[in-house]
């Protein structure tokens, strides 16, 4: 809608308008003239800015949009208007008035502020979306960069692009040393063909991500274990980027490591367990067949003609009978079951004493060195099982040299604590003797090295070794409460080392085994309680044979019935260990209520927890061990009546 009025150049009345001017206004031409122009769009004063006051002033066209926001006191009813003014010129240019066109431009206006509330709202959500990306994009460099585990930003040609501390802590550069390289670089070559593949697939869109565990180097030069999560970047420009996480887990491969090496050892001490167990079993019963076997012979040999040729094929039953009595010993002292006497010793004057027996031992062809150890200190442990651990590591490594070589014994003092025994598998914190048997031999190889202490393993050749030796040697470390490693390789040599707790105290003296005649008994009478019968009956030979009054009882409740009965003296009791109902050490106790003064001698083919504790005699025990030849049973029991309180 558009209105026209003219205006006089001075006072901006109204001299004449048009229809639709008056339309707008509501006025007719009559009310209209005259009237100030702003009086009609009721002001009071002109216009701000007025187009008609200015066209008159210069004499050029003006506009002016008149709208409620621009104009003090304008009517919103009236809605907005475009103003424009011509100046109105004579025929010899003066200005006598000007000519104002009025346009209605509300509705432009209103589409305008909503167009402009529409910007407005739209620049206040795009400046918070804005701020909320800012702030996301902060969080997500914050979360890469304070982030625990390693993470990195990767060109699919290998170099870093973006990286954290913890990755650099991880393989130990600083930041911008790390930038510098690529994960080419850190990669051990033996993991990086399986990365270069899986970035790969990656790369071709045949995956969309990978996990793989890998290893790494560090800066110093060490071993470094790790678990990556890799996925790919695209961006609009195809410029791809690797993502990784990279989480150090050396430290959970060393522990699954030291794990399964645990339960690698302790599946083998169970194996260990179970034959010793088993072999323990076997030697106790193969003992009593022994004793039969020996004692008869023995018995029968009394019988016979000095010059009687029989003498000489019972000599070998029993020499082959003395064999595999060692045998079984060899069994017990693995399975932990032979009877013990320990003794506060030096070891460095038993190894002395037993040089030269040794070198007889292991030949002329090897040369055998001693290096004490300094002010060694004591062990407490029978003297004898340190003669049987010396003579088998010492034939041990004879047989392992094949011409000429050298075995070197040594002791020394060593302390291991907590620390040094969590990094080195094996080994158990405290002080110990040390002893060291060395060789220059063949060695062995880890397969063979896990298997050298169990009973009947051998290397040698058929009918050269028992391969009882070294399970002896262990059985003994063993029931002394000490431990025994390896350090062997293929053709480099074996050295074995035994370390035995240290001992406080004095040392002990040694007697040495008496070579008098047998001695014979003096009409004392004794109980022999035995469950196997045919022992019963060769133990009764034997002793009257010796001069003793025999009782024999194949029972406890027996022996019990048999005390109570006998009118006489019982000076001492001879009894198994392990019986049905009723042990030896329970039996001894009840029958000496009844005799206050009956000395006892258990005998048994290993050691049990009723008269000792881990193969250790209780104190005071007087014990015999199966099998018995006659001449021990002879000097044992002489020696129970004669010295035995």
């Amino acid at each position: 809608m558009t209105g026209k009025h003219l205006l006089p150049p001075t006072v901006n009345e109204v001299m004449w308008a048009n229809k639709e001017y008056l339309n707008v206004t509501g006025l007719s031409l009559q009310e209209i003239e005259g009237k100030k122009c702003y009086s009609v769009w009721r002001l009071d004063s002109p216009c701000r800015g007025c187009p008609v006051t200015l066209a008159i002033e210069d004499g050029e066209p003006h506009e002016a949009e008149l709208t409620p926001q621009n104009q003090y006191q304008w009517p919103i009813s009236q809605g907005s208007w475009l103003s424009k003014a011509v100046p109105l010129k004579d025929a010899e240019g003066r200005i006598i008035g000007a000519v104002e066109t009025a346009h209605d431009i509300s509705d432009r206006k209103k589409a305008e502020a909503s167009l402009n509330q529409l910007n407005n709202e739209l620049e206040t959500r795009i400046r918070q979306r804005t701020a909320d990306l800012e702030k996301a994009v902060e969080t997500l460099r914050n979360a890469f960069d304070c982030s625990p585990i390693g993470k990195a930003l990767i060109s699919p040609d290998g170099p870093f692009l973006r990286l954290n501390p913890a990755l650099c802590r991880m393989f130990g550069y600083s930041k911008e040393e790390l930038l510098t390289k690529t994960f080419q670089d850190l990669a051990h070559p033996d993991d990086l063909k399986a990365i270069l593949a899986n970035n790969k697939q990656l790369l071709a869109g045949e995956i969309d991500a990978y996990e793989m565990e890998v290893r790494g180097f560090h800066k110093e030069g060490s071993q470094v274990w790790a678990q990556i999560n890799v996925s790919l970047i695209r961006d609009s420009a195809e410029q791809h980027s690797l993502i990784a996480q990279i989480q150090d887990i050396t430290r959970r491969r060393q522990a699954a490591k030291e794990t399964e090496e645990l339960r690698t050892q302790f599946m083998q001490a169970q194996k260990m367990e179970t034959v010793g167990r088993l072999a323990g079993g076997v030697a106790h019963d193969y003992n009593n067949v022994l004793g039969i076997i020996i004692g008869y012979s023995e018995l029968s040999i009394d019988k016979l003609e000095p010059e009687s040729l029989l003498r000489d094929d019972l000599k070998e039953i029993l020499n082959a009978a003395a064999r595999a009595k060692g045998i079984t010993q060899q069994l017990l002292a693995f399975a932990r079951r032979q009877a013990i006497a320990p003794k506060v010793l030096d070891l460095n004057a038993i190894v002395k004493d037993m040089l030269k027996m040794l070198q007889r031992l292991i030949g002329e062809n090897i040369d055998l060195a001693w290096i004490p150890g300094k002010d060694l200190w004591y062990i407490k442990m029978d003297p004898s099982q340190i003669d049987q651990i010396l003579a088998n590591l010492c034939v041990n490594s004879r047989d392992a040299i094949a011409d000429v070589g050298k075995i070197t014994i040594e002791t020394k003092n060593v302390v291991f604590d907590e620390a040094y025994c969590a990094d080195n598998a094996g080994f158990v914190p405290g002080e110990y003797v040390m002893l060291a048997v060395s060789d220059n031999g063949f060695g062995m190889d880890k397969e063979t090295q896990d298997q050298i202490f169990e009973p009947f393993f051998t290397t040698k050749q058929p009918g050269k070794g028992t391969g009882l030796g070294l399970a002896t040697v262990y059985g003994i470390v063993k029931q002394n409460n000490g431990f025994i490693n390896i350090y062997s390789e293929p053709d480099t040599g074996t050295t074995f080392r035994l370390y035995l707790s240290r001992h406080v105290g004095k040392v002990s003296s040694i007697q040495k085994k008496s070579t008098a005649e047998i001695p014979y008994g003096s009409g004392e009478s004794i109980l022999v309680v035995e469950d196997d019968v045919s022992i019963l009956n060769l133990t009764r030979r034997i002793l009257e044979e010796l001069g003793y009054i025999v009782l024999a009882a194949n029972t406890p409740e027996n022996a019990i019935r048999m005390a109570e009965e006998h009118a006489g003296t019982i000076h001492l009791l001879i009894t198994d260990v392990v019986m049905p109902k009723m042990n030896g050490r329970d039996l001894s106790m009840r029958l000496q209520s009844l005799y206050p003064e009956l000395k006892c001698l258990f005998m048994s083919g290993y050691t049990a927890n009723v008269i000792a504790h881990h193969g250790v005699l209780d104190e005071g025990v007087n014990f015999i061990q199966k099998p018995v030849s006659k001449n021990d049973l002879a000097v044992k029991v002489r020696d129970v009546l004669k010295n035995s309180g």
